[in-house]
């Protein structure tokens, strides 16, 4: 579907993330998921949001603490060095300024 969207097209999650969550949980990664991820590519260049202590906080929908985001970075991140993929962390800055980041590393406008 995201190849005949006109332009980029950005995605918050993939296979490389369900590794990283399985290896993290010390659980065998099956051989479907780690073909899936190295089938299933993206652009080189991704983008990761590193964990941000100081706005960090737990809610309904955040239900990690900080130690355990910060190895489901670590574990995630990995994964996709491990593919081959150029990391680029976003800057620890408001919405507006990451918004800016990513238009410049990319070359939208």
């Amino acid at each position: 579907v995201a190849r005949t969207e006109p332009g980029p097209v950005f995605f918050d999650r993939g296979a490389p993330d369900t590794i990283g969550y399985l290896r993290l949980c010390g659980l065998p990664v099956p051989d479907h998921v780690t073909s899936a991820a190295e089938k299933f590519r993206y652009a080189r260049r991704v983008f990761v949001a590193p964990p941000w202590p100081q706005i960090f906080t737990q809610d309904e929908e955040r239900k990690q603490t900080l130690d355990e985001a910060e190895r489901t970075f670590r574990s995630v991140t990995g994964v996709y060095a491990e593919l081959g993929y150029e990391l680029v962390p976003l800057p620890l800055a408001p919405v507006e300024e990451r918004v800016r980041f990513v238009i410049a590393q990319t070359g939208l406008r």
